[in-house]
């Protein structure tokens, strides 16, 4: 039990930033999880470790950017930025520390049991010894550009991330002289992890760290010399991207232009092997000008994340979590015979308008296979009764097929046009080349509207049927990303209902023309009236609440930060209202709090796919209850700086199946639940004595395979 603290005492709000560090630690968790396989356990270090990457590249770098603002705060706290960064530094260096201890204390020990070695310098065979050796002469000395520091070869620009080495010499060069120092950069080509083969060791799965091998190795780069020492380090930089999008003429040309200083940015961390000595990191302090307090002295490879080639390379499937198979919309429909006819009386095959005209279809991913909207777009390009098509495109990947079908479409003279969010992180350079392709296709590409990105995910398909244009929508809480959907749990629903029809529409116009979108009939619509939307109907739940009636909010997101909606749920809490918010990341909101929040439950469920979905349910008055799902969560960001959707689910079966598999399922978990304290920590949700432990991603894989 926690001590109570007097009202007046505790904060209000949770920082945002110290949100998303306890987020990556309940990831991190997972690599200590015995009921997951091994090398999952593993990915799940992997995954925390790029996790952190961003957190310093955007999260913290913003901070950084603020620091000289004497009028910046962070939201909703209200800390100064240094007070902030200087907090966030201490969680930081705990959960490094966290990260490698994992890695040498357990994961290690745990692989080797499995006759999964990483092999140690020290404990080389002389047989591994010469074919290393071999392996360094022809496959890395050759591309490697070794630096000695003088006057002519100054200290070179490292790119962000990039795997360096500082090495200390003894000797004189071909010139006769003595350097002292020289840097060695590592191309992102190589491969940080190598396989030995069985000629060169008796294990199975053998491998040994590139570091290991240029330690080994290093003064053949430096003939005449010799190497006193040698140790590895890495800079992480800010990557965020400065575009005034009121002073350019084109987003994209301005784009292209940042994205090629982005590797450039300014130092926010440097790590370095906790080996290395203190003169040589305080000189890469130096010439990074950076603070000790940016230092992380770790105790293994600086990337962590290069380990994720590991459980592909060891070829231990009874180490990964068995093949889960999503299920099509044909089985989908044999296991539930009400749901679709496929085929019509003259046994003719029904496209998917004919489908989703005679009723809604529901689409759970990734549970659900993500090929139906794939079909919907390759059968609205190849249909003669398709005129257009619009979509919206946040992220898509390569090679994507619905690029394809898009193209395709404008080829057989659709009306294409395709809303491209040109600046999804990290996504920027792929999404001007899938535009561009687009571009040159015919297809009609807007980059959205300047100063908001477009996040919703819409596609409008308008159809010649007899004499009249009927229109056919797909809206999702994710993106249309052919990978992404194999692990991200979302909702897709496709529709022909005049209502999403009609408004749907009118937000694609809106992104073409910048017209007025204020007679939407049923969706709610960032930056305009979702946020008034959501806090009107926690002010509704309240006032029920306040007269007796029954009043319950539970909500499903990735992020919950925008303090209008935090104060809505406060308020609604002290009026009676009981709410469950499930939030897999960032949680801004204090849970738990005696006067203002007792009846707010917050929980996290980190699982094996990567938990998505917007779910938004209000009970008003147990009568006609709202159910809502979305592209938002509930951040700032997503409820004024964005273009978002959220929309209701009409149909009463799909209302249930979204109720049931995207919260209260949810509310159940006691394998893969954390439970938000009132300190912003949180604990691992536990069963009750009588009850064996739930999980809801097992819970909804075992229906879909049945």
């Amino acid at each position: 039990m926690q001590p109570q603290m007097p009202l007046e005492n505790i904060p209000r709000y949770i920082n945002r930033e110290k949100s998303l560090l306890e987020f990556n630690r309940r990831v991190l968790a997972q690599a200590n999880n015995p009921e997951f396989p091994l090398l999952e356990r593993l990915k799940f270090l992997c995954i925390s470790s790029t996790n952190m990457d961003e957190f310093f590249e955007v999260r913290l770098a913003s901070l950084y950017e603020l620091r000289n603002d004497p009028s910046a705060r962070t939201q909703p706290d209200g800390l100064v930025p240094q007070d902030a960064i200087e907090m966030l530094s201490e969680v930081a260096h705990d959960l490094v520390d966290e990260q490698y201890h994992t890695l040498n204390n357990i994961l290690i020990p745990a692989l080797e049991k499995e006759d999964i070695r990483f092999l140690r310098r020290n404990h080389w065979t002389d047989q591994q010894k010469e074919w290393i050796r071999n392996y360094f002469i022809q496959s890395l000395q050759p591309v490697m550009s070794p630096m000695g520091l003088d006057p002519s070869h100054p200290f070179p620009r490292l790119l962000n991330k990039s795997l360096n080495f500082i090495v200390s010499l003894e000797g004189k060069d071909a010139f006769g002289r003595t350097n002292g120092l020289a840097i060695v950069q590592v191309p992102r080509s190589l491969p940080r992890i190598i396989k030995l083969p069985p000629e060169a060791t008796d294990g199975v799965n053998d491998f040994v760290f590139l570091s290991s091998i240029l330690h080994s190795n290093v003064s053949n780069l430096f003939p005449g010399m010799t190497a006193t020492g040698c140790h590895q380090f890495r800079l992480t930089r800010n990557t965020n991207l400065f575009i005034d999008e009121e002073e350019v003429d084109d987003i994209m040309s301005a784009l292209q232009g940042e994205l090629s200083s982005r590797q450039y940015g300014g130092a926010i961390r440097l790590e370095v092997s906790d080996r290395c000595p203190k003169n040589m990191y305080e000189y890469l302090l130096d010439q990074f000008d950076m603070d000790e307090h940016q230092l992380y002295r770790v105790n293994g490879p600086v990337n962590l994340h290069r380990l994720d080639t590991v459980p592909d390379l060891a070829r231990r499937i009874d180490l990964l979590f068995p093949p889960f198979k999503a299920k099509s919309l044909k089985s989908s429909t044999k296991a539930k015979q009400t749901r679709l006819k496929l085929f019509s009386r003259n046994k003719q095959p029904q496209t998917l308008f004919d489908q989703i005209y005679r009723q809604d279809i529901l689409l759970h991913h990734p549970y659900d296979s993500f090929s139906p909207v794939i079909e919907f777009l390759q059968q609205s390009a190849t249909d003669p009764n398709v005129l257009a098509i619009r979509m919206t495109l946040y992220r898509t990947g390569e090679k994507s097929a619905i690029i394809d079908a898009l193209e395709k479409a404008a080829k057989n003279g659709k009306e294409v046009t395709a809303v491209v969010e040109l600046r999804a992180r990290f996504d920027e350079d792929n999404n001007i080349q899938q535009a561009n392709r687009l571009q040159d296709a015919g297809v009609n590409v807007v980059y959205g509207v300047v100063g908001y990105k477009t996040h919703a995910k819409m596609i409008l398909v308008i159809r010649r049927e007899g004499e009249h244009l009927r229109q056919y929508v797909h809206l999702g809480t994710g993106n249309y990303h052919h990978i992404t959907t194999r692990f991200y749990t979302d909702f897709g629903l496709f529709s022909a209902n005049p209502a999403l029809g009609h408004d749907v529409s009118k937000i694609f116009q809106q992104l073409t023309s910048l017209g007025d979108t204020n007679n939407l009939l049923v969706l709610l619509q960032s930056p305009f009236t979702l946020q008034s939307g959501m806090i009107d109907r926690i002010h509704r739940e309240a006032e029920n609440a306040r007269q007796g009636k029954p009043a319950r909010i539970i909500a499903k997101m990735n992020g919950l930060q925008e303090q209008g909606i935090i104060d809505a749920l406060y308020d609604a809490s002290q009026a009676g209202v009981k709410i469950d918010l499930i939030i897999r990341g960032i949680c801004s909101l204090r849970p738990g709090v005696p006067g203002l929040s007792e009846n707010i439950t917050v929980i996290s469920i980190i699982g094996r796919f990567l938990e998505h979905h917007r779910v938004y349910y209000f009970e008003n008055n147990a009568g006609e209850p709202e159910l809502f799902c979305s592209s938002a969560d509930w951040m700032r960001r997503n409820l004024f700086s964005r273009v978002e959707t959220c929309f209701p689910i009409l149909n009463k079966k799909h209302f249930q199946q979204i109720y049931t598999e995207g919260l209260a399922i949810y509310l159940e978990d006691t394998m893969g639940a954390w439970v938000l304290q009132t300190d912003g920590s949180y604990l691992p949700k536990q069963p009750k004595a009588d009850e064996a432990p739930f999980s809801a991603q097992n819970w909804l894989i075992e229906k879909y395979s049945s």
